[in-house]
């Protein structure tokens, strides 16, 4: 089991920018690929980037260009850089490794109009 910590939500206006962060408690940190979702209550989950061990990274359209996902091994944890933000980034947003079953629990992000 893996213990995740996001930080780094809030309430921005449109076009503003947040650094989201995941903290995680493990010893095998750097071998892990990290993700991150977002939830809209009574929506679907969605993924919105994810880092391998080897620091490959993958978005979502929805996000690509908009978006940075970095790790920092030597302090285990995980980043989601969001920029330009738009009202339907609002959500609540998780770090996961989903293979294991280890889920943060979660941080608000509000974008405003």
């Amino acid at each position: 089991q893996v213990q995740l910590v996001e930080s780094g939500g809030g309430l921005v206006q449109a076009g503003g920018s947040l650094r989201l962060s995941c903290a995680a408690s493990t010893r095998i940190f750097s071998i892990l690929a990290i993700y991150w979702y977002r939830q809209v209550p009574g929506k679907q989950r969605e993924l919105v980037a994810y880092i391998s061990s080897g620091g490959t990274t993958t978005y979502a359209d929805s996000v690509k260009g908009r978006s940075t996902i970095s790790r920092d091994n030597a302090k285990n944890t995980v980043y989601l850089q969001m920029n330009s933000l738009k009202p339907e980034d609002t959500a609540v947003y998780y770090c996961a490794i989903p293979s294991r079953g280890s889920w943060g629990q979660g941080t608000q992000v509000t974008v405003s109009s």
